[in-house]
């Protein structure tokens, strides 16, 4: 059964990282737990985050709030002088510049859960290597012969990635990029200038180095190409995707950063709305269970592992890592030509591994609910090979029924 994990509610902001290369990597944060209303006198709690964006703020709702009641709180935060800048109608929620005094405006909202600052997210580095992940995920004893077999290909299923973009154009993913959403107004729409998205996207559906070879990719692009934006970014892309209705759906988040109140509220917002979501359990060696979305109750949590099945030295672990999958020197598609390559490595890139494991599976089961999709992959994973795994629970991706 998949555990539902129910941390503290520690304020932080909130990053995208996952690659230790190209990884996304953000400062620490802190702040008050957004844990009620009383030591504020009635107002909604401030989460306050280290590296703040001044000025910035992200308002999400209470977990039964309606769209007319999104519409009026952004009416009155607009009434007292704030800049809403982006709104979430599916998620419950805005984004706005505000001053103080209208900070407390908000928080006095009897229908505003919390009140959280905004904050920079950025990318780093690369290395390089040699793929196996395919490999290692359709068999459970660790003896690679270079061969990946695979019973369905995720056809009719829209994997979106929450990321830099995709280069549409490359040849791995044959036509089958469709139109996405950006966060970024840079022009650019959703196309990758970065490349991180695009190595995510074909590890999870390319056609040489995905696990789900006919799926449907949809990018979301939340980064620019130097790899920056900011939380109010992230959750207006998650936003969009529950927006997204029909048919079955799964979002890869190769994201993190500090235990984060917003973005964890937006991801359990999402899964409500049908969406199976993955994420990257983080790349500092650390509890996951300290940072977000990985602590997210309802997703599914991914560690990473090297070919010899043993935990990456970089993979956060812990009890709210769901499973492991491969994320060690995985090659995949990059975002420079049309036939371009990378060999990165990261939880960014297990977490692909598993959202294309997830389309397989709905694949063969379309109807299946988001927690369906969780409790069947970690049924089907292979237990106790990982080394290394400091209090994870042992399970390593298996991808064959």
């Amino acid at each position: 059964m998949h555990t539902l994990r129910k941390p503290a509610l520690v304020a932080a902001a909130t990053a995208l990282a996952l690659a230790t290369v190209p990884g996304l990597a953000t400062s620490g944060a802190t702040g008050a737990p957004a844990d009620g209303r009383g030591a504020a006198g009635g107002k909604a709690p401030l989460v306050q985050a280290e590296d703040a964006l001044a000025g910035q703020y992200v308002v999400m709702l209470e977990e039964g709030a309606s769209m007319r009641d999104v519409a009026a709180a952004r009416a009155a935060a607009r009434d007292t002088g704030a800049r809403v800048t982006r709104v979430y109608p599916h998620l419950r929620g805005y984004a706005a510049e505000m001053s103080a005094d209208q900070v407390d405006a908000a928080r006095a909202n009897p229908d505003v859960a919390f009140v959280q600052e905004d904050q920079q997210v950025t990318l780093s580095a690369d290395q390089t290597g040699a793929t196996w992940g395919l490999d290692r995920s359709d068999q459970r004893p660790r003896s690679l012969d270079g061969t990946y077999r695979y019973s369905r290909t995720g056809s009719g299923v829209r994997v979106f990635v929450i990321d830099t973009g995709i280069n549409r154009s490359h040849t791995d993913f044959g036509g089958r990029v469709t139109t996405g959403a950006s966060a970024i107004n840079d022009g650019r729409g959703s196309s990758d200038c970065n490349g991180h998205g695009t190595h995510v996207a074909g590890t999870v559906g390319g056609a040489r180095w995905g696990v789900a070879k006919a799926v449907t990719l949809v990018p979301v692009r939340v980064l620019d190409c130097r790899g920056s934006g900011a939380t109010s970014g992230v959750i207006a892309g998650m936003d969009w995707v529950a927006g997204q209705t029909g048919g079955a759906r799964v979002a890869n988040m190769s994201l993190g950063g500090p235990a984060d109140t917003a973005t964890d509220a937006a991801v359990g917002r999402m899964v409500s709305s049908g969406v199976t979501v993955v994420v990257a359990a983080g790349n500092e060696s650390q509890n996951a269970c300290n940072v977000s979305p990985a602590r997210a109750a309802s997703a599914i949590t991914v560690g990473s592992t090297t070919s010899s099945d043993a935990r990456s030295s970089f993979s956060n672990y812990g009890g709210c890592v769901d499973l492991f999958a491969p994320g060690s020197s995985i090659t995949s598609a990059w975002w420079t030509s049309t036939t371009a390559t990378n060999t990165i490595s990261g939880t960014s890139m297990a977490a692909p591994h598993v959202a294309g494991a997830a389309a397989l599976y709905l694949q063969g089961n379309p109807g299946a609910s988001a927690s369906t999709v969780t409790n069947a992959l970690l049924a089907n994973a292979t237990t106790g090979l990982v080394s290394g795994a400091n209090g994870s629970p042992n399970r390593l991706l298996y991808t064959a029924p």
